[in-house]
C-alpha cells in the first residue's frame, strides 16, 4: 500500500487555475447552483474563468491584474444564504482536494469572508427597513 501524496500549497498562477477550473466544474455539475449560473446568469465561461483567475491570482498571489467589481454583478441574482454555504462549501473542498498549507488555508478565509459579504450586503439591499 503506497503513502498519500501530500499536497503542496496555492503557490503559482497554475494552481489557481487548477482551483479555479476544479471548483466551476463542481458548480457546474451542482444542483443547486449550475441552474443559477447556466441559465438566470448565463455565465459565458470563456469569459468568466480568465477573470476568475485574475481574480483570485490578486486576492492570493498579490497580483493586481483584477480590475472589476463583483458585487454589482451578483446583486441582482436570486440568491439566498443556501446558495453561498453551497459555493462555499464547494470552493472549500475543492481546496482542501488539491492544496494544503497557509496559502490554501487563506483562500478557504477569505473566500468565508467573501461569502459572507456579499450575502448580508444582498439581504441588507433587499430589505426596505435597511435604509432606516
Amino acid at each position: 500500500m503506497s503513502e498519500p501524496t501530500a499536497l503542496s500549497d496555492i503557490q503559482t498562477e497554475a494552481d489557481i487555475k487548477l482551483l479555479v477550473d476544479t471548483f466551476y466544474d463542481k458548480v457546474n455539475a451542482d444542483e443547486l447552483l449550475s441552474p443559477l449560473f447556466n441559465t438566470v446568469a448565463q455565465v459565458h465561461w470563456e469569459a468568466h474563468l480568465p477573470n476568475m483567475y485574475d481574480f483570485w491570482s490578486s486576492v492570493l498571489l498579490g497580483t493586481t491584474r483584477y480590475r472589476g467589481r463583483p458585487f454589482p454583478k451578483h446583486l441582482g441574482l436570486p440568491v439566498a444564504l443556501l446558495h453561498f454555504e453551497r459555493w462555499l462549501a464547494l470552493f472549500t473542498s475543492t481546496v482542501r482536494e488539491n492544496f494544503a498549507g497557509p496559502k490554501a488555508d487563506e483562500a478557504c478565509y477569505k473566500a468565508g469572508n467573501i461569502a459572507r459579504m456579499f450575502e448580508f450586503r444582498i439581504r441588507q439591499a433587499r430589505n426596505p427597513l435597511s435604509v432606516l
